[in-house]
């Protein structure tokens, strides 16, 4: 089973270029979930990626859902043009640069942050069937602790916010990773300023896979 989780991870990492991505998000959890999720996050120092594709449920069912985060990605990106958005199998993780929701070393949300957010409150409650996970991440500046406690509470201002701007308490959840997963080059200013960063991870509720498992027939 091993080596064909990595087979598979190295497979989807380097694109599959002959599906796409509602066809991945099919394709993910036939394997081996939550395994292959944590070898494929590892592997690409992509938390996002390895949490999302870990969730996937796979088959006829996780191809559902793959269409319904589709149209859910679309419409985040048409209203946030600040955010970076990609579908991954059967989820969407949505990425705001630190900058676009904080000041340097702030974890208070700038006038600008807000803006932003109500426009994502504004879809995340048009698609309601679903989970978010907030994750906060830092540059390699500062001590290890410091970042750790900062990216915490960047997270928590950031779900504090959608809470009470009406997201449901029980969709949300919080991580800090501070400086541990760096997806731009550290070694850079622009490679530390994009690595300061919040990202929003969204994954199907139970509610969505038991409708897309109807919808399947199974």
């Amino acid at each position: 089973m091993n080596l064909m989780v990595i087979a598979c991870a190295a497979l989807i990492l380097s694109g599959c270029s002959s599906l796409n991505k509602t066809q991945k998000g099919g394709a993910v959890g036939v394997v081996a979930g939550g395994t292959m999720g944590a070898v494929i996050g590892n592997a690409s120092g992509n938390t996002a990626l390895g949490a999302i594709i870990g969730a996937a449920v796979g088959g006829a069912t996780g191809a559902i859902i793959g269409h319904q985060m589709d149209k859910q990605a679309e419409e985040i990106e048409n209203t946030i043009p600040d955010a970076k958005v990609e579908r991954v199998g059967e989820g969407i993780v949505v990425e705001f640069s630190s900058n676009v929701l904080f000041g340097f070393d702030q974890s208070n949300l700038s006038t600008d942050a807000k803006i932003n957010l109500n426009k994502l409150v504004k879809v995340l409650n048009t698609f309601p069937d679903t989970d978010i996970e907030i994750q906060g991440h830092t540059d390699s500046k500062g001590s290890e602790s410091y970042n750790n406690s900062l990216s915490l509470k960047r997270a928590g201002e950031v779900s504090d916010y959608l809470r009470y701007n009406g997201v449901g308490t029980n969709r949300i959840s919080i991580k800090g990773f501070g400086e541990s997963m760096p997806k731009y080059d550290n070694s850079t200013a622009d490679g530390r300023t994009q690595n300061r960063r919040v990202e929003f991870l969204i994954t199907a509720n139970e509610k969505m896979k038991e409708d897309a498992e109807k919808a399947a027939g199974n």
